[in-house]
């Protein structure tokens, strides 16, 4: 097993009942075509606001304050990658810009789904969180040996 956990940040844009979602462009077959929110790792000597707004901007283009970041869910994952990782899921509900593909090398679209209709294609970790966030649960655990924990 690894010796670290990687942190993970993952924005929500949240536009009435709607959520923005990116769908993948990935050499892994495994991943490619499915859909995801902007999201990525945490930096080193990164605050978690800091990441949320900078992948933000470098996936879909919106530029975000972090006062209008409401941190919605913990997941604590494994096996979702060589590492166990802790998912940070951060709402947005007010942003400026228009929601654009800024990365489309690494994304293919970007799309506004409905929080009760969510496409089927949709990467399982991410689709954890999204669940998590419209039951709100603030905490859930995925991929250990121990039963699920949800709070």
């Amino acid at each position: 097993m690894a010796d670290r956990h990687l942190i993970d940040v993952h924005v929500l844009l949240v536009r009435d009942d709607d959520v923005l979602l990116t769908r993948r462009r990935d050499p892994n077959p495994l991943f490619d075509g499915l859909w995801h929110l902007p999201s990525g790792k945490l930096d080193a000597g990164e605050s978690v606001l800091d990441a949320a707004i900078r992948e933000a901007e470098e996936e879909v283009g919106v530029h975000l304050n972090p006062a209008d970041l409401r941190l919605v869910h913990t997941l604590h994952v494994n096996g979702s990658g060589p590492e166990p990782r802790l998912g940070l899921f951060f709402e947005a509900r007010h942003w400026t810009g228009t929601p654009t593909n800024r990365e489309p090398d690494k994304c293919s679209a970007v799309r506004w789904f409905p929080l009760d209709n969510l496409p089927d294609r949709l990467i399982d970790y991410p689709a954890a969180g999204i669940h998590a966030y419209r039951a709100a649960a603030t905490f859930s655990t995925r991929g250990w040996a121990r039963q699920p924990v949800k709070l």
